[in-house]
């Protein structure tokens, strides 16, 4: 849902029962399960580390590391396990679009921001899921129906007020190259989340963090190295073993003897699940260091883009009349585009609100005024204002230094590495800081959703 213009709330959804699907894999293709379709231990998480620790163990098994990006996340595991979640169904869950489809829309959406981290990544996902290799050459190598689509990702990912229902109607009435509108609805959702998280990624950098493809460091049997809170003990639900203290206390010796069953079958599905997850992953580090080096080769962002020159412009100094502000008030998230984005690409809607009410709820020392002003001053950057909010907040609010630190990395993040860019995160402690590029990660998504979804709506009642 939209964050409020007075408050910082979701109203509740019912989002029902939802059977997960099992992704319908082509002959040849060596996706591994993800986390989200395997048997999920139950698991007493008390503390955030606990959580984070469970969600790189679930990570790992899948994957066989922990990506950069999770890493940065993991310091709001509330977040992270809600981002992981829609992530994994644009993916690799049932939808129109073939998988390696998925991963080059993902790298034509990244390369608009020159993000070599992601471009690299979905290059050696794309290879792993039976992706033709000569595409990765460039764009011009794509087939046609995906050439299409670079029109309408370089207008969302820098002046995302131009799409119209034009460009939707190019696109699903192209003879044989036609897309339909649940394929497009799919590659919207994608592109926007993609062009969001070079936002993040190039946010995450500016403060420090690293964009490569390194994963977490690991120890010599080539598992990471555990964290304060074991992710071994936390998925085989051992973090609640009682401590000394406790023990002294179980003076029962029925209570003795459950304990050390316990302890003893914790031990005997660790032992497995460690053997397990070392043979996965020596077979699945092999194939991913292969597909790795021939990706990263390939995979230069400026082969997939095209017209590079265009680039975001200052919306509020525009000189064409016919673009009109767009108001919340006329079509919202809430109103509007969750219900449209979800009837065409099933249960998408669900996942995505809970991405925008995870962000807003995560606890922080910010107010909320100064968290909507935040989101606020994003939109309307990118053109969408609120009749009801008082944008003297932001001013008030966000020191000029705050103001132009989100809007580069909202608008034009792959220049945040320049020195120019203000960094003020002096007062910030490196969980805020993360919560401010969380926010204008998910802010800048709803944007781009916004714009696309009303163009969408725009064709289909024409």
């Amino acid at each position: 849902m939209i964050i409020c213009a007075n408050k910082m709330e979701y109203p509740l959804r019912s989002q029902g029962q939802r059977v997960q699907k099992q992704t319908n894999l082509q002959a040849g293709t060596r996706l591994q399960e993800t986390f989200f379709s395997l048997p999920q231990p139950t698991v007493m998480v008390n503390t955030e580390k606990e959580r984070a620790s469970l969600l790189f163990m679930q990570a790992l098994i899948s994957r066989g590391s922990v990506d950069t990006v999770s890493h940065h996340m993991a310091s709001h595991p509330q977040y992270l396990e809600s981002f992981l979640r829609s992530q994994h169904y644009i993916l690799h869950m049932d939808g129109p679009l073939p998988l390696p489809c998925r991963h080059y829309i993902a790298i034509m959406a990244a390369a608009r921001h020159h993000c070599s981290y992601l471009v690299s990544l979905h290059s050696a996902h794309f290879l792993r899921v039976g992706g033709d290799p000569v595409w990765l050459q460039g764009l011009e190598a794509a087939p046609p129906k995906l050439r299409l689509l670079d029109h309408i990702n370089k207008v969302l990912a820098h002046q995302p007020w131009l799409v119209a229902c034009s460009h939707i109607q190019t696109l699903l009435k192209t003879g044989e190259q036609c897309w339909s509108l649940a394929e497009l609805v799919q590659a919207v959702v994608l592109l926007a989340h993609c062009h969001s998280l070079c936002s993040f990624v190039f946010g995450s950098a500016a403060d420090g963090g690293v964009c490569d493809l390194s994963p977490l460091p690991k120890s010599p049997n080539g598992t990471p190295p555990p964290p304060a809170s074991c992710p071994c003990d936390v998925a085989n639900g051992n973090a609640n073993v009682p401590d000394a203290t406790q023990r002294r206390a179980l003076d029962s010796s029925c209570e003795m003897l459950f304990l050390k069953e316990r302890i003893q079958k914790s031990q005997e599905e660790r032992e497995k699940r460690e053997e397990r997850l070392l043979h996965a992953h020596t077979i699945q580090q092999t194939e991913l260091e292969e597909d790795e080096e021939a990706a990263v080769y390939l995979a230069e962002p400026s082969r997939f883009i095209s017209d590079p020159d265009f680039c975001y412009q200052e919306f509020t100094r525009r000189h064409e009349d016919h673009f009109q502000v767009f108001r919340v008030q006329d079509y919202s998230w809430e109103d509007h585009g969750f219900s449209l984005v979800n009837r065409l690409y099933s249960d998408i809607g669900h996942l995505l609100d809970d991405r925008f009410r995870s962000v807003a709820a995560l606890p922080s020392s910010h107010s909320p005024d100064l968290k909507r002003a935040i989101w606020n001053h994003i939109h309307c950057v990118l053109g969408i204002r609120y009749d009801d909010y008082d944008y003297g907040e932001v001013n008030q609010l966000l020191e000029s230094d705050m103001q132009l630190y989100i809007k580069a990395v909202a608008c034009f993040p792959d220049d945040t590495k320049d020195p120019v860019c203000p960094l003020p995160w002096a007062p910030l402690k490196p969980s805020e800081r993360i919560h401010v590029n969380l926010l204008i990660m998910e802010a800048r998504l709803q944007a781009e959703l916004l714009y696309a979804l009303r163009a969408i709506t725009q064709y289909m009642i024409a």
